[in-house]
């Protein structure tokens, strides 16, 4: 009775049913009897890369296959319900993993409603449990930094006290004090609810300033090269604009890493560009946001490892041998804390790895 009084008195109006699907984290799409889609959601738009408008009409087999000979012969019978876990489907030029389920209508003969959920990305119940799981160890900072600060001081005294043939084993004891700060330090960050606030931002004095930190951490590498391909006519995103360089350093920074270890001609791009024909879509407070502004860094490097792509946004998963496995982590923090959205994909066919920003744009009221 309470719903039901609320409504009439116009505090609460139920969202209609095309808001609701608008709304879905994964990709729903209506296919009629003949194999064609009829409806997509924004969500579908976003995983398949283009707009529901060249969608609608087109096969779904040939938006997304080809399929597994047995997933492919289930779709084909429209009276069939089917579930396939862990599919690779083909979107554009690359791959990506994904959970399919197709449902037949009740009442319209041949008609499905098929749905579509990326395996590994951006996947909202692994972020809630990275951030129970980081947030111990920013409660906890304090306490171990005291015990570790101990130890600093009295590896530096001992150190000027020992011969210079065993001076090297005290800085190994500082050095490896200091690098265990780091660590807690990320940490710290990584379990910190504290983003800043978002403001309107040109993305490429963001990104020039990323690229000109990378650069100078670099040092002299002849045989790399960070290519820019902007967009001039982008218009300002909503964010904050520590975390966006900070986003862009990580991932200029992985990208160069990766690109030097091939041997050959290392070189990274940094692309911008306004997504149109259709609106990347994520939730934030139970509502679908357009996320129109691009950043896409690429690289030539070989790649991660396959048995990782569904997890380098997870805390201490890392490639890198000495890598704490944090700073894709902490990307994906920030991303979200701006409200907008990272995922990546391997283009294996051009050799190239590419990690996507999508970012809300600043309204002119803003």
């Amino acid at each position: 009775m309470v719903a039901i009084r609320s409504r009439e008195q116009g505090a609460d109006i139920a969202p209609d049913a095309r808001a609701q699907l608008s709304g879905l984290i994964f990709a729903l799409l209506l296919i009629d009897d003949q194999g064609h889609i009829a409806e997509a959601n924004h969500a579908a738009e976003a995983l398949l890369g283009t707009s529901a408008n060249r969608l609608i009409g087109t096969r779904l087999i040939d938006r997304i296959g080809p399929l597994d000979p047995r997933v492919e012969a289930r779709l084909g019978s429209s009276d069939d319900a089917l579930v396939a876990r862990d599919l690779v489907i083909r979107v554009g030029q690359g791959e990506t993993r994904i959970n399919l389920t197709a449902s037949p209508l009740g009442g319209f003969p041949g008609w499905r409603v098929v749905t579509l959920s990326q395996i590994g990305h951006d996947d909202a119940a692994h972020s809630s449990d990275a951030e129970a799981i980081l947030g111990a160890p920013a409660v906890l900072a304090h306490e171990i930094k005291n015990p570790l600060a101990a130890i600093r001081g009295a590896g530096q005294l001992v150190e000027r006290k020992l011969p210079d043939a065993d001076k090297k084993l005290a800085r190994m004891i500082t050095g490896e004090v200091d690098r265990i700060a780091r660590l807690i330090d990320r940490m710290q960050q990584l379990g910190s609810t504290r983003t800043g606030p978002v403001d309107a931002c040109n993305p490429h004095e963001a990104i020039r300033a990323a690229v000109a930190t990378v650069r100078a951490a670099s040092g002299n590498h002849a045989a790399f090269e960070i290519h820019e391909a902007f967009d001039p006519s982008l218009p300002p995103v909503l964010v904050n604009r520590d975390a966006l360089e900070q986003v862009l350093i990580n991932l200029i920074s992985n990208a160069r890493d990766a690109a030097l270890g091939t041997g050959e001609a290392a070189f990274v791009t940094v692309q911008t560009r306004f997504v149109s024909g259709f609106a990347f879509s994520a939730v934030r407070h139970g509502r679908a946001v357009t996320l129109p502004i691009e950043i896409t860094i690429s690289d030539n490097g070989p790649g991660i490892d396959p048995a990782l792509r569904d997890h380098v946004f997870e805390p201490f998963v890392s490639s890198k041998p000495s890598g704490q496995g944090l700073g894709l982590a902490l990307v994906r923090k920030l991303m979200r804390d701006m409200g907008g959205n990272v995922s990546h994909e391997r283009d294996a066919r051009a050799g190239l790895t590419h990690f996507r920003l999508h970012l809300p744009q600043a309204q002119e009221t803003t």
